[in-house]
């Protein structure tokens, strides 16, 4: 996502300054950590690393978002800063607005930074990045009306070791044919088009159990096995 001009991390770093000055009460600079003194008293957060997120896959001519999440890193500069990040903490303890991470204490982080360790957050944000949909081309020729047959498509769907997958919905995009696959991972789904004059694999949407995936099947396959992965983190 982009807010006025500005790009995926830039704008997930501008909203989670915002909610943070509102929830510690005062500003919140956008820094690497400082060294504790008289002169720096309050919290500094600052984008430390990005780190991927689940994937869609896209369907037809609209292109999928690529998502991800920026991790970033809220601690304090003096003893100031602990009421401040107390006040953080409960927030974002309470609405839920932003996950939190209680996991900042690695010495090797704040040797990195060159500053002693000191209670701090990490702070995900999701953000992504938007793909423009094309235009679409312009028609050059008369519309040509044909009436097209319909199949069934029947098979079924797995896990890796060949497990059948039950309750996935399994559907033809752009169409209200849908099914769920029952005990066995089998699926039959109705209503098909076939067009014999551009033969080619039928694209199938499945969702269930944490998964968002497309598969692109041989209409001419008596048992079409759908291998479904489970999903990374």
């Amino acid at each position: 996502m982009t807010t006025h001009g500005r790009g995926p991390i830039e704008t997930a770093t501008a909203e989670l300054v915002a909610w943070v000055t509102s929830a510690a009460g005062e500003p919140v600079p956008v820094g690497p950590p400082r060294a504790c003194d008289d002169d720096a008293e309050g919290l500094t957060l600052w984008p430390m690393e990005l780190r991927p997120a689940r994937q869609t896959r896209s369907s037809g001519a609209v292109r999928e978002p690529y998502r991800f999440t920026v991790r970033h890193l809220l601690c304090v500069t003096g003893p100031a800063g602990l009421p401040r990040l107390d006040r953080v903490l409960t927030a974002a303890t309470s609405d839920g607005s932003y996950p939190v991470v209680l996991e900042a204490g690695d010495p090797p982080l704040w040797a990195a930074f060159g500053t002693a360790p000191r209670p701090a957050l990490l702070i995900d944000v999701a953000a992504q990045v938007d793909h423009p949909t094309p235009a679409a081309p312009p028609v050059l020729q008369p519309l040509r009306l044909r009436q097209l047959d319909v199949r069934s498509l029947s098979g079924r769907v797995v896990g890796p070791q060949e497990q059948p997958l039950a309750a996935m919905r399994v559907e033809l995009p752009g169409t209200g044919s849908a099914t769920r696959t029952d005990t066995e991972g089998r699926f039959l789904i109705v209503g098909v088009p076939h067009d014999p004059e551009h033969p080619g694999p039928v694209r199938l949407r499945l969702t269930g159990r944490g998964l968002v995936l497309t598969a692109d099947v041989d209409p001419a396959e008596d048992d079409i096995v759908i291998v479904c992965a489970p999903p990374t983190h």
